[in-house]
């Protein structure tokens, strides 16, 4: 009896990725675990029948924004999504949006690199810069108490453009950005250093206070 009365004034804090890529969700897994948070985190394995969310936006934050109200709104619970993307100044700010889609298929990650590379050599003396950015949003219920529907949060890592893949400790782009600073591209990082620096870990870091207040 005391366990169920306690259960009823503390229930389980919950809240779900709204990704079905697997390496975003590694990744937000080990950075919630390393912030010691005690959520239970859910992922769209637990809701089969979630219907994809059409990623409609003009920018990064517009499609975090869609995924998470809609992915909130189908299982009732808080929602945490993501919308990242490499953007390469030789070629205008793009993959950008598209980054998941440039070749055609969505999240085709090796058609995907192997287009930005030959677009870069196309190009008489390409410059090399990029960056990749990142906006993540927690999208509350409706009747959540705290009167907060959303929070956003963004974060971008700056580098250059390496055109020969190197590295397996990642996925997207990982392989040919090389972070500002270091000698190895973020898919030779550690995990540990990766998620210190990237787009990702710098714009979770941000929102981990509203997910720890609001939750």
């Amino acid at each position: 009896m005391r366990s169920e009365n306690f259960s009823e004034v503390n229930p389980v804090k919950k809240i779900v990725l709204a990704t079905r890529n697997l390496g975003k969700i590694e990744e937000f897994e080990r950075m919630l675990q390393v912030a010691d948070l005690d959520i239970q985190v859910l992922g769209l394995r637990d809701f089969p029948d979630m219907p994809d969310v059409e990623e409609t936006g003009s920018t990064f934050a517009e499609n975090a924004l869609l995924k998470a109200h809609q992915i909130c709104h189908y299982t009732g619970l808080p929602a945490l999504a993501d919308d990242s993307g490499l953007c390469v100044d030789a070629l205008d700010g793009a993959p950008g949006i598209f980054s998941a889609r440039w070749a055609g298929a969505h999240g085709d990650d090796k058609a995907n690199l192997e287009k930005v590379l030959r677009e870069i050599q196309a190009i008489p003396n390409p410059t090399y810069g990029a960056r990749f950015r990142c906006a993540v949003v927690l999208a509350l219920p409706e009747n959540h108490p705290s009167g907060v529907h959303e929070v956003v949060r963004e974060g971008e890592i700056i580098g250059e453009i390496v055109l020969t893949p190197r590295g397996t400790n990642g996925f997207g782009y990982d392989p040919i950005f090389q972070p500002a600073g270091y000698s190895q591209t973020t898919a030779e990082l550690p995990s540990e250093v990766k998620d210190k620096i990237s787009h990702r870990g710098r714009a979770l870091q941000a929102i981990l206070p509203e997910i720890t207040n609001l939750l």
